[in-house]
């Protein structure tokens, strides 16, 4: 056989690459410590490289919102701290109002500490994270509370059903005694009232047709048909006829989960509706037909990319997943006619792991109470924190000793109340530090995994990277002997 120059130069132009093909891998190896740098090198182990990869990249966003969520909390759990604090000292200024020793002038000194604990509980509802309201529901970009003014009534509890709108301002609670039985909106009612805490008095009366009660520079609007009871002129302070005590509360200017709002997109303007039910989402509902006496309808949770129809009703509900609509009259429905249910959304939540969210803010009424639409928090009970702080206020500043014991009840039922909402939130804070554990756990088991598909043994690497020079140095001198080889150079 013959072996010519050409075939010398071919094998050792092929042999040549060969080895500096895998020197050239094993030094790209070798800078970026991995096994596995592009998916020739290994396409099985690739795809579970970014299998992994995503992963862990999961648990990494996990990670983050568990951080952000803590966060939160922390900061919740500090406030309401704060929050039992206050309470506590406004207990040890009622347990010395409340005792018959003191004077007026006495109470009212105490008074002007109560005002400004009060001031202060407004701030800590207001308290930001990172410039985001945390109690204020989803609307994380505006406080949660405003100060404003309310009604505490002697004669009965019901005053908050007729209070149609209180506007103006006092830096002092006014006193209001009526002089006259009657029904506001119809009759003609006297009263005197008292910015100074009854030392000196003004008079005032609401005309037969009239709602608005003046005091000051403060204006109340009843309801038509709230009834009031006189009393003696002489009185003061008396359990007797109808009292009013204008004082200081907070008014909730978040969202809540309580409110149901229903857009109608229908032909008919008089149609009108109302949803009931708990909903976590909108829900869209459309009317097919009309025949029969039978409404068929249809019901979308998905914005209306998908819809459940076949649904009929004979009445003016109709029935959706969480609650129902009830229609005003079926007879302003129109087929096409589409009604959607959205629910206000007031619970801020963040996902630890792929099937589990976590709620990381408080709803500002159900912690501090206040007036939401128009009304007092839970019915004014005691667990409302800025009522039973303003009606407090009020009695410390107009002298009423039972007034305040009343008030000292309440307050204890407000220590209970916070105490179950630092409860609540140390719950959340605890399962936090678990799922974080747990987090890491299995970060580190994914990156264990990926490791050995995905890293180079640094010393198998080292050693056949030594070989591989030693190789390539061998074919470049033996190539270099043998291409000098040459029968002309025995001519």
């Amino acid at each position: 056989m013959r072996v010519s120059q050409r075939n010398l130069f071919s094998n050792f132009i092929s042999e040549f690459d060969r080895v500096s093909s895998r020197l050239v891998e094993l030094n790209q190896q070798a800078s970026s410590q991995k096994k596995v740098n592009k998916p020739s090198d290994d396409p099985i182990g690739m795809t579970r490289i970014l299998d992994y990869r995503d992963s862990i990249a999961a648990l990494g966003q996990y990670k983050k919102n568990i951080d952000t969520a803590k966060g939160w909390l922390n900061l919740a759990d500090e406030t309401l701290t704060q929050v039992n604090n206050i309470l506590i000292r406004l207990k040890e200024l009622s347990e010395q109002a409340a005792t018959g020793t003191l004077s007026r002038d006495q109470r009212q000194s105490l008074s002007y500490e109560a005002r400004q604990l009060f001031s202060q509980l407004i701030a800590l509802s207001n308290t930001e994270y990172e410039g985001k309201s945390i109690f204020a529901g989803h609307k994380v970009n505006q406080d949660a509370f405003t100060e404003t003014l309310w009604v505490t009534s002697s004669k009965d509890d019901n005053v908050d059903d007729y209070i149609n709108s209180i506007s103006g301002a006092s830096s002092q609670t006014i006193l209001v005694q009526f002089l006259t039985t009657g029904t506001v909106g119809t009759d003609n009612i006297d009263y005197r009232y008292s910015e100074d805490g009854g030392e000196t008095w003004q008079t005032g009366s609401i005309s037969a047709g009239s709602t608005t009660l003046t005091a000051g520079g403060v204006q109340v609007d009843f309801n038509s048909g709230y009834q009031v009871q006189a009393n003696s002129a002489t009185d003061y302070n008396d359990t007797s006829g109808t009292w009013l005590w204008i004082r200081p509360s907070a008014k909730y200017l978040g969202d809540a989960e309580d409110n149901i709002n229903v857009d109608l997109y229908a032909q008919n303007t008089a149609l009108a509706a109302q949803a009931y039910g708990k909903f976590s989402q909108n829900v869209a509902v459309r009317i097919d037909d009309i025949s029969g006496g039978m409404v068929t309808y249809s019901y979308s949770l998905d914005g209306g990319n998908n819809w459940s129809t076949g649904h009929t009703t004979s009445d003016n509900r109709l029935l959706v997943p969480g609650g129902r609509i009830e229609v005003n009259d079926v007879a302003n429905l129109t087929v096409g006619d589409q009604l959607v249910i959205r629910p206000e959304m007031a619970r801020l939540e963040v996902e630890i792991s792929s099937s589990e969210k976590i709620q990381i803010n408080n709803i500002g009424k159900e912690v501090f109470g206040g007036i939401y639409n128009n009304k007092p928090v839970f019915n004014g009970a005691g667990k409302n924190l800025f009522e039973t702080v303003g009606k407090l206020i009020g009695f410390l500043e107009t002298n009423n000793q039972d007034g305040v014991q009343e008030a000292l009840e309440s307050i204890n039922k407000s220590l209970n109340h916070i105490s179950s909402q630092l409860a609540s939130v140390g719950a959340r804070e605890n399962r936090l530090n678990v799922a974080d554990t747990v987090l890491s756990g299995l970060s580190i088991n994914e990156k264990e995994r990926l490791s050995k598909i995905e890293d180079a043994d640094v010393a198998e690497l080292m050693t056949e990277l030594t070989n591989q020079q030693i190789v390539y140095e061998a074919v470049l001198k033996s190539s270099s002997m043998i291409m000098r080889m040459n029968l002309v150079n025995y001519v």
